[in-house]
Formats: structure tokens, C-alpha cells, sequence
């Protein structure tokens, strides 16, 4: 990308894990503009169109299990407040109307708008909106840098956490909970942390054994991201609704959505008729459009198979340069979905104090480089701790992730000089 300036700086977020085909694909650009030649514009209570029914079918297509049924909105906050209150209606029209308690984890993140800050576990994030936002529980997270204890295994640990995600459900009342939801693969607030073998599966068991829905955001995470579609894939369980956005459009229209299960869709169309929920701008054509191009891309074009084989070598650069880094303690992450956190510590992992502003003076300097990351904060408690996130688009090639380490390098030194 090139400012204002003309300045030259390596995109290694794609924004916020966005722009996963980078910013100037033409076919994606076309296709948007072709559909606005078309019909840039529809409102859903009256019309559908054909690019929202063809990237429903695509996206059906690929998705494993029963999650049968999309509904389209413009981001990924839009996203998860359509997905509890589809969990909501769909226990009302089951005949469950006291399940209303929802259940996330701490150190989360899940959007911006008051029930996705709710779910959320990002205590600074929260801090201010707290009388205005609704109760919700929230466990410990899947964290194995900061919460593995000494002599336990990762599928004892995996274990514990199911455990205490029962043992919650119990104390609220297992008929009364509505739905666990979780970041498939921890996002901007713990940065890229990954769920040891076998959690998943264990939490899979204790929403089923509670009638509980199990709600997966892979809004940052998924389309692609971490190697497989849905980052749920490999993890050998399905979520009965699952959030995406960000990666969908790449960057070149708004577009989120819901998948739900098929149960889900009979169960209200069999009750109301229809899910008491709508914004303006759902399955917004020209979006659409984009979007079935960005599959087309992810898919046809061969850029899905290349996530995995460059995510490696990414790492493979990260851990050469700073696996031994006095200030850092943990290189983690999945596909083109890595991290680094960063620490005073390196043998007790003790953080940097918040007072330092170790990620935010790390943004700037980065970007003196040439560079585009994203660090954040509050990673151990809502308020110490800092990471940065790497999240290239996936037409990356070898001397940029080569470009991108130097960078970071030379960003981090600096940062670390005061």
C-alpha cells in the first residue's frame, strides 16, 4: 500500500485480518462493478437476488454438517448479534423460553455493538459500557502460554476447561442456558491463540449433553485464514451457528453472515415463520457479488491450498528470528493467522507494565518501517500484556515474508530501546 505521500508500506494484517487477496484484485473488482451495472441495490423484505442466493449455495456447499441455511448482514458485530438472537428464538419457538443465559470466555472479543461487547471477555474494551451491557458469564479461554499448569498435559487441559464450562451451566441452571460462544481460534484480544487437540470436542459434548448451542465466531479467523475454510474443520466438530465477515468480502464491500444449522431454520419456520431480526443492507448485492468472487478466488483460484504451506514458512521465519528473543515468550498461531507476545520476562513470563505502551508505540514504529501489524494489549488481564498479530493476504510471497520479519525486527528493537 501507498499513502498519501507516496510512501510504501507491507500490508502484514490485511488491516484486521481483512484483505486476504490484498487490495487491488481485479477480478473481485469487476465483479462488483458488474453487479452494479445490474442491480447495486434491493431491500430483502421485498426482493432476494441472484448473487445472495448463488454465495448462500457456495458457501452451503462447503460447509460440513447440517449447517444448511446463511443469512447475510454487513460485518462481523452485525453478525454475532443475529446469531444470539437467533439462539434466542429458536429456544422460543422450541418451547424453551427460560433459556436465556449466555455463557463466552474471558479474554474474547466478538464486536463492537452492545451484545457482542456483552459475550466479549476484553475487559478494557468493556470497561465503560458495563451498565449498559446484558449479563453474561465467561470462563477461562483455551490460553496454553498463560493457563497450561506445570504437569498438566494439553488434553488434561483441554479436559479441566470443559469441565468448568459444565460446571458453569450447572450453577446457572442447565435448562436455563441459551449458548456457549467462542472464537474458534482467539482473535485480536489473546492474538492467534489455537485450542489444544480435543477441546473443542469436549465442549461439542458438554453443549449436547445441556441441550446448550455452541456458537463458533470465526469472523477473524475463518474463510480461509488458518488453512481450511472454516477453521472448525480440523477440530472434527461442527457449531450449531457459526459467524464470518472480514475475510468473506476481502475488504472490498461490507459483508457478514450467520450459518445455521438446518434444525435451527425448522424450528422457527415451523413456529413465527420468520426470524424477528433485519438491517437494512442484508445480502446487499454488489457485496455478494464480491464475495462469490473471493470464493471463486479462495477455490478455482488455488489461493486456499496456499495458506497452509505459507503459514509454515511464516512461522518457520518468526521462530528463526525470535524463538530465543529475551522479550518474547510465546510464538503461536494457525495457516497465515500468527502471533507474538511479548513479555518483560522471558522465564516468568511476566508482561511489560501497561504504563510502557509496549503494542501501541510498536504500531507506530512499524509503521516508520513500513509495515502494517497488529498489536494490542491486555492479553494476560484486560490491561497488561501486549502481542502483535500477522495476518498477510494470502497472495504473500516468499521475499515479502521475508520483508516482513525484517520490519518487525526493526520495529521491535526500537520500541524496546525506551
Amino acid at each position: 500500500m501507498f499513502d498519501a505521500q507516496g510512501k510504501r508500506y507491507l500490508d502484514a494484517s490485511g488491516g484486521a485480518a481483512v484483505s486476504c487477496l490484498g487490495h487491488s484484485d481485479r477480478r473481485v473488482i469487476t465483479a462488483i462493478q458488474q453487479q452494479l451495472d445490474v442491480l447495486p441495490f434491493a431491500h430483502t423484505s421485498f426482493f432476494s437476488n441472484a448473487p445472495m442466493e448463488a454465495l448462500a449455495d457456495t458457501l452451503i456447499g462447503h460447509a460440513p454438517g447440517d449447517l444448511d441455511r446463511v443469512y447475510f448482514v454487513s460485518g462481523g458485530s452485525e453478525a454475532i448479534e443475529a446469531a444470539l438472537k437467533l439462539a434466542r428464538q429458536y429456544f422460543v419457538e422450541k418451547g424453551e423460553p427460560q433459556r436465556r443465559h449466555l455463557i463466552a470466555r474471558q479474554g474474547s472479543y466478538h464486536g463492537n455493538t452492545l451484545g457482542a461487547l456483552a459475550v466479549g471477555g476484553n475487559a478494557a474494551r468493556r470497561a465503560q459500557f458495563e451498565p449498559l451491557l446484558i449479563a453474561v458469564s465467561h470462563v477461562s479461554p483455551c490460553y496454553t502460554y498463560r493457563g497450561l499448569q506445570p504437569g498438566e498435559t494439553e488434553i488434561s487441559y483441554g479436559e479441566r476447561l470443559a469441565a468448568e464450562l459444565e460446571a458453569k451451566i450447572i450453577q446457572l441452571g442447565g435448562d436455563t442456558v441459551m449458548a456457549f460462544v467462542a472464537e474458534t481460534v482467539g482473535g485480536a484480544t489473546l492474538g492467534a491463540v489455537t485450542p489444544v487437540s480435543g477441546y473443542l470436542k469436549r465442549v461439542r459434548e458438554v453443549c449436547d449433553r445441556y441441550g446448550v448451542l455452541l456458537i463458533l465466531d470465526e469472523v477473524m479467523c475463518g474463510m480461509g485464514r488458518c488453512g481450511s475454510l472454516f477453521t472448525f474443520e480440523p477440530e472434527g466438530i461442527v457449531p450449531d451457528l457459526v459467524t464470518i465477515a472480514k475475510g468473506l468480502g476481502a475488504g472490498y464491500q461490507p459483508i457478514g453472515a450467520v450459518i445455521a444449522s438446518q434444525r435451527i431454520y425448522d424450528t422457527i419456520v415451523k413456529g413465527s415463520g420468520f426470524f424477528q431480526h433485519g438491517h437494512t443492507y442484508l445480502g446487499h448485492a454488489a457485496a455478494c457479488a464480491g464475495a462469490i468472487a473471493v470464493q471463486e478466488r479462495l477455490h478455482a483460484g488455488g489461493l486456499l491450498q496456499r495458506v497452509r504451506p505459507m503459514g509454515e514458512k511464516l512461522e518457520t521465519k518468526l521462530r528463526a528470528a525470535f524463538a530465543t528473543h529475551p522479550h518474547v515468550g510465546d510464538i503461536r498461531g494457525r495457516g497465515l493467522f500468527r502471533a507474538i507476545e511479548l513479555v518483560e520476562d522471558r522465564a516468568t513470563k511476566k508482561a511489560f507494565s501497561a504504563s510502557r505502551t509496549i503494542h501501541q508505540r510498536l504500531k507506530k514504529n512499524a509503521l516508520h518501517a513500513g509495515l502494517l501489524c497488529y498489536p494490542s494489549g491486555g492479553s494476560v488481564d484486560g490491561v497488561q500484556g501486549d502481542h502483535v498479530l500477522f495476518a498477510p493476504p494470502f497472495i504473500i510471497e516468499d521475499d515479502q515474508l521475508d520483508e516482513l520479519v525484517d520490519k518487525f525486527s526493526q520495529a521491535l528493537e526500537l520500541t524496546l530501546q525506551h
